[in-house]
């Protein structure tokens, strides 16, 4: 991958790890491992850690992300929402794995996904009768799942604005996807859900800008 830099390492987040690079079995497309960190709740007092999430991205991402935030230390990318928006919206492909620490059946972890993207998109005005119907399609995706821990759930955001699903008992990402949902604003709000304004994983947005201050800090001095 002649954009990313040699210096791509894993990340481990509890008994998990997160591989520096993946290629979807079937896949012409590799991802490297932009950051990674744990999603939780605060209940009754104590912090309860649900799942590890892997954010992956198409090599294309460092010479777009680059031009506009190279040099930028890791504290002023932690506090620009741009910055996050960027990789949200920009055109290259996501790739997202979500580990569980947790027992979770599907609609109990689908409900908050919905939630949250839903709240999301009437924020921003996006929300109409085709994102209804696709947070519908979403949710039918998941009701009859079960996510025992270390089971996982994949999701491969298109620059086009698919949202491929795929699940799994453990890391392994299977050949084939569950679902496939075409609906470009949805597929934003589930990545916004977890690194944008109120994110659900402030570990996740703390390693992606600890990494790319990393690599594109690499990639000016070369």
């Amino acid at each position: 991958m002649e954009s990313t830099p040699s210096s791509l390492t894993k990340v481990d987040v509890e008994f998990l790890e997160f591989p520096p690079l993946v290629t979807p079995p079937g896949s012409p497309t590799s991802y490297f491992l932009a950051g990674a960190g744990v999603r939780g709740l605060t209940i009754d007092g104590e912090f309860v850690k649900f799942t590890g999430i892997g954010v992956y991205l198409e090599e294309k991402a460092v010479p777009f992300l680059r031009a506009k935030w190279k040099g930028k230390t890791e504290a002023q990318l932690l506090d620009s929402l741009n910055f996050y928006r960027d990789i949200i919206k920009g055109p290259f492909e996501k790739f997202i794995r979500g580990t569980k620490l947790r027992t979770l059946d599907g609609p109990e972890y689908v409900r908050k996904v919905s939630e949250n993207s839903v709240a999301h998109m009437k924020s921003v005005g996006t929300y109409s009768e085709a994102e209804e119907k696709a947070i519908e399609e979403f949710r039918n995706a998941f009701k009859d799942q079960h996510f025992p821990p270390g089971s996982s759930v994949f999701y491969r955001q298109s620059t086009t604005g698919t949202l491929g699903l795929r699940f799994s008992k453990d890391d392994t990402i299977p050949e084939h996807e569950y679902a496939v949902i075409h609906n470009k604003p949805l597929s934003e709000a589930v990545l916004e859900t977890m690194i944008g304004e109120i994110p659900v994983s402030p570990a996740l947005k703390q390693s992606l800008a600890s990494r790319f201050s990393q690599f594109l800090n690499i990639q000016t001095e070369n």
